[in-house]
């Protein structure tokens, strides 16, 4: 069976080969355990503090400013709770954005659990956060600011800079969940003067359950797993050194080839855009059209349901949807629901996301099929 182009990328992504034959050792011949002080703990030691470093020069931070999670998630859960709990004496005022991924937004509610407050920051219609209304939300018992760098389901990049440099000036602490923008595109965090920043692994072609969070020195968020005290005190547990390693290989490469991979990244997605349009009138371009992830193409099909688009190019392109429908009813993902867009586009909703492996070839391909598929479907609707 010849398997579907994989435009899915924000979803997760293949593993890097270069990435396989760096963990390869610590699978087959270096079992031991890091904490170990005799022979089989040297290498395994040595690993992952050179992970450390490979994670730290892609964000541009000391290595003892990185600890490694298990992925996006646990690093969103440490960074709001850790901080929230950490500082609730001085407020419990935390201000987020309608756009987060659950992994924030699942997390701010459970605060609220525990007496917190949140409040949930609007977008325009491209999914952007004003700058002036987080102002506007920011009390004297703000203690926590959470936006995400850019969003997972129409590309969107956030003002963090602007955000942070607010926060910063409030003394109030800046957290960002940069887990689609990490090897997309640029995450310095001397630049957006962040205080905490969350990594996924699987998202920039290492594996699943690895992924690290960014603390500024001097930022003191509760520990988050008790233990032996691996991972300077901040994560307890024998550190899962294959995936770690993995991690680091995988920031290494996104270093060295980001100016490479963006421009590749933005071609493909471009290519695909001016190609589907190029045949189809009806369709709506969700997400800033110039602010946005290089990989991301948000389409809106009018008067469509995308888990009919979805099931008609399945078997050759794989996507995403923004809406499901079911019956008489459509759940429209969040996200589009705060940009406000209508629900004769919204339930129509596709996100194609394009990554290192993409061709040309793999674009023309997909074009084809999407554009046959949407002209199939609406010959049937009328």
């Amino acid at each position: 069976m010849i398997k579907p182009i994989y435009l899915d990328y924000n979803g997760t992504t293949p593993h890097d080969p270069r990435v396989i034959d760096a963990m390869r050792p610590y699978l087959e011949t270096e079992f031991g355990n890091p904490s170990s002080s005799h022979w089989y703990g040297i290498a395994p030691k040595k690993a992952v503090e050179k992970a450390r470093k490979q994670v730290a020069a892609l964000l541009n931070c000391e290595p003892a400013d990185v600890f490694f999670t298990s992925g996006g998630t646990e690093s969103n859960n440490h960074a709001i709770k850790g901080m929230a709990r950490a500082i609730k004496d001085h407020g419990k005022h935390i201000i987020t954005s309608t756009i987060e991924h659950p992994a924030v937004l699942e997390v701010c509610q459970y605060l609220e659990s525990e007496g917190f407050e949140t409040t949930y920051v609007d977008v325009d219609d491209y999914g952007m956060v004003d700058v002036d209304q987080i102002a506007s939300a920011i009390r004297p018992e703000t203690i926590l600011i959470t936006i995400m760098h850019a969003n997972n389901e129409v590309g969107t990049i956030q003002p963090i800079k602007e955000i942070a440099r607010l926060a910063r000036q409030k003394k109030i602490c800046m957290h960002t969940d940069a887990a689609q923008s990490v090897g997309k595109i640029r995450t310095d965090v001397q630049k957006m003067n962040v205080d905490l920043l969350s990594v996924a692994g699987h998202k920039i072609y290492a594996p699943k359950g690895i992924g690290a969070l960014y603390v500024r020195t001097g930022a003191l968020p509760q520990k988050f797993c008790h233990g032996a005290g691996q991972e300077n005190g901040w994560r307890a547990g024998t550190e899962n050194v294959l995936e770690i390693v993995g991690l680091g290989q995988a920031c290494d490469i996104a270093a060295q080839e980001l100016a490479r991979t963006g421009e590749h990244l933005k071609s493909m997605r471009d290519r695909l855009h001016a190609g589907i349009t190029a045949t189809l009138n009806h369709t709506r371009l969700n997400g800033h059209p110039d602010c946005r992830l290089p990989n991301t193409l948000s389409l809106s099909f009018e008067s469509l349901e995308a888990n009919r688009i979805l099931e008609e190019i399945g078997l050759e392109v794989a996507a995403s949807a923004g809406a499901a429908c079911h019956a008489d009813t459509v759940t429209l993902s969040h996200v589009l629901e705060a940009m406000r867009v209508p629900l004769a586009w919204a339930k129509g909703t596709v996100r194609f996301s394009t990554g290192r492996m993409t061709s040309a070839e793999d674009i023309d391909t997909a074009i084809s099929v999407i554009v046959t598929a949407i002209q199939r479907l609406n010959k049937s609707n009328t």
